[in-house]
């Protein structure tokens, strides 16, 4: 199968997310191109390369994920194809494609500067539509990518924000605000025994809500932390946005307190009900 994702800070109001589709079927007309994600914020390199890293697994093998989020477009910065053992990755070398890339396999790294396979002339300002593109689309047909440029050793990592152990809990923040204004923290359930979680806490201590295993199971309008899909725990309000109704933005720290603590001699309030004491 011929699979291309998109995954880019455009928008859908534009010409920009048409034309590279244009550019990859007029190169690969077999190609199948899924849309990931076009609504990232504009510039944000963090929030594409969460959406990029909780969803490429869950394609085919071979499936070509090409993600343009790249303020420094026409700058110095890089410009790379990596081949894992499952995928392709294209994109700029900035950060977008690092934490995709940190739970593959890599096999093979490539700078892309071989003009045979851009598209003429290119764009100081679109390099999504004149290099990018093309790229994913002759990998798509199988083209080596030791063709489209030389072999690098690695790739720019963007740093992913690691929880603090504490001994009544942990301590983390927040990476990404989804369309419902679900606040997804970097709290990651696989590494949480389901007794364990009891609360979450956030603006030193003046907000708090318990860990539930669905939006409903708190009274509308209340929030709550669910075990979200994308495999970490986010911080919502039934039938409201946590974004808007608490202020969350991403960076915003957040506490995960233990059950057992929680349940201690300073039992939490009803959730999200303002406290007086810190944390």
């Amino acid at each position: 199968m011929q699979l291309i994702t998109l995954t880019t800070d455009f928008g859908v109001q534009d010409w920009f997310v048409g034309t590279m589709k244009g550019v990859i079927l007029s190169l690969a007309p077999r190609a199948t191109i899924v849309d990931l994600t076009h609504e990232i914020p504009p510039g944000d390199i963090g929030c594409g390369a969460f959406a990029l890293a909780v969803s490429c697994r869950f394609f085919p093998k071979g499936t070509v994920h090409l993600a343009v989020v790249d303020p420094g477009v026409g700058s110095a910065r890089g410009a790379i194809a990596v081949q894992t053992a499952d995928y392709f990755f294209v994109g700029p070398d900035n950060g977008v494609l690092s934490w995709a890339l940190a739970r593959e396999k890599i096999k093979f790294i490539c700078r892309l500067t071989n003009e045979k396979f851009f598209l003429r002339p290119v764009s100081q300002t679109f390099h999504g539509r004149d290099i990018f593109a093309p790229a994913a689309a002759h990998l798509c047909r199988g083209v080596s990518p030791a063709r489209l440029g030389p072999a690098e050793n690695d790739f720019v990592r963007r740093p992913w924000p690691q929880p603090v152990v504490r001994r009544d809990g942990l301590l983390g923040e927040v990476v990404y605000i989804d369309h419902f204004g679900n606040a997804i923290t970097n709290l990651e359930i696989s590494q949480l025994e389901p007794a364990d979680a009891g609360e979450i806490i956030w603006d030193g201590g003046r907000r708090r809500c318990p860990v539930k295993a669905f939006y409903q199971a708190v009274p509308a309008g209340q929030a709550v932390a669910v075990r979200g899909s994308s495999g970490f725990l986010e911080i919502a309000v039934n039938g409201g946005s946590a974004a808007q109704r608490f202020n969350l933005n991403i960076g915003r720290r957040v506490r995960l307190r233990w059950k057992r603590a929680a349940e201690g001699p300073s039992a939490a309030p009803t959730a999200g009900q303002a406290v007086s004491r810190g944390d």
